[in-house]
């Protein structure tokens, strides 16, 4: 197979330009489409485009999914997004770029709903599924054709497909022999795209692209890498690997094995999350500690809550700030024992706050927990005394919030901070 039809899901081994069974135009042709079977899945503009599914007056208007002018675009349509908005972008910024623009508040309940109806259906095609958030996912089909009846590439086919029709989104499909290749395929079309990267072509397909392609090359890496004249992913390929050693030590090997197309890792659906957070952007500058605070305390809530709900406890907290000038500054805390409450978060990050300088403003605020254990591994360390009755306490009171509502109960933080 060497030609696969995304309307009809004829398959052949000629290379037509429309399908000889429907006539369609959307045809994935690849030398080693019947061979792969590492995937990435990635949603297209997902949460604006949940609003449009449920909203069908939004479908031909520019969508920006995000909080108040002084916040960030959290996902912008592709209408919004041909005017130069951005997710992540100032909004502020968005709208002078796209002043037509409707911005929406996220609403992560139901976009939570939207994930969970996608990745059931994902899920039943083979248990090697890795999320990297709500909206995308690593598959590994290595082994499900007998299972399905078809290759993996016709499988993935039919599942884009099939979550279009039945979900009412749509989804990009990457397909390739690892899962640094996939993810990048899964880019090259958007939206409802299916690419194919092979082995063989992987080299000189990466070879102009910038450093910054690269899994965990940021801003800083592009610059020490552009000092040593490696500006794009061949200048990696291609160097000695002495020199990069040298550079980025055990890093550079690991960016000249990726700049080669090579990338062992495997789907891991096991993988516990990196960290969980939450933020808010002020409506105006603060600056009184006591007012940081307020808004600090929900935060800490909320991801206390996710943890719990996700079964992990947190070694290390964090908080984060940005100035008005957009610069962001992370402030981090080892513990002692890990946790999954929102006292001790909270008591950990407001001390981080409070060595910070009096009197500096700040537009945004952030709490969150990182370096994870499974809850009940550190319970015979953590959970004793105070801790064990602040958790009992919390725990309460999640339960009470899931029966009877999230203004069911309320802490005197909580109220302070209203």
């Amino acid at each position: 197979m060497k030609a696969l039809c995304r309307d009809c899901f004829w398959t052949g081994e000629d290379r037509p330009r429309r399908c000889p069974a429907c006539g369609s135009p959307r045809l994935v042709v690849h030398d080693d489409l019947a061979n792969l079977a590492m995937a990435h899945m990635d949603c297209d503009a997902f949460y604006a485009a949940v609003e449009k599914r449920d909203r069908p007056e939004l479908r031909d208007l520019p969508v920006i999914i995000g909080g108040g002018k002084r916040g960030v675009v959290t996902t912008a349509c592709y209408i919004a997004r041909m005017s130069g908005a951005r997710s992540a972008m100032p909004m502020y910024k968005a709208l002078q770029l796209c002043p037509q623009a409707v911005v929406i508040k996220p609403d992560f309940a139901k976009y939570k709903a939207a994930s969970r109806a996608i990745f059931s259906r994902v899920e039943a095609l083979t248990p090697l599924v890795q999320p990297l958030s709500l909206d995308e996912a690593w598959m590994d089909l290595s082994g499900t054709e007998r299972l399905h009846g078809a290759p993996p590439a016709l499988v993935l086919a039919r599942l884009q497909a099939e979550i279009e029709r039945e979900v009412g989104l749509t989804v990009s499909i990457g397909l390739a022999p690892n899962k640094f290749l996939a993810k990048i395929a899964s880019e090259l079309d958007k939206p409802r795209g299916f690419s194919v990267i092979g082995a063989s072509e992987a080299r000189t397909f990466l070879a102009g692209k910038p450093v910054s392609i690269l899994p965990g090359v940021g801003p800083a890496t592009v610059t020490a890498l552009a000092s040593e004249g490696f500006r794009t992913v061949g200048d990696i390929a291609a160097a000695d690997l002495k020199h990069l050693a040298a550079t980025l030590g055990s890093s550079g090997l690991r960016l000249h094995r990726l700049a080669q197309g090579q990338d062992a890792r495997l789907v891991d659906p096991d993988q516990v999350r990196k960290t969980i957070s939450a933020e808010t952007t002020f409506n105006d500058d603060l600056f009184k500690r006591e007012d940081l605070e307020d808004e600090l305390w929900p935060l800490c809530e909320r991801v206390a809550r996710q943890a719990r709900t996700e079964g992990v406890a947190g070694r290390v907290a964090t908080l984060k700030l940005r100035t008005p000038d957009f610069k962001v500054h992370t402030r981090r805390r080892t513990l002692a024992v890990p946790t999954q409450t929102a006292r001790t978060l909270f008591q950990v990050a407001r001390e981080l706050l409070a060595a910070e300088p009096d009197g500096t403003y700040y537009r945004l605020i952030g709490a969150g927990l990182t370096e994870f254990v499974p809850a009940e591994g550190a319970a015979d360390d953590f959970f004793a005394g105070d801790e064990r009755l602040t958790l009992k306490t919390e725990k309460t009171i999640d339960v009470l919030r899931g029966k009877f509502g999230a203004g069911a109960v309320m802490t005197g933080r909580a109220l302070k901070s209203r």
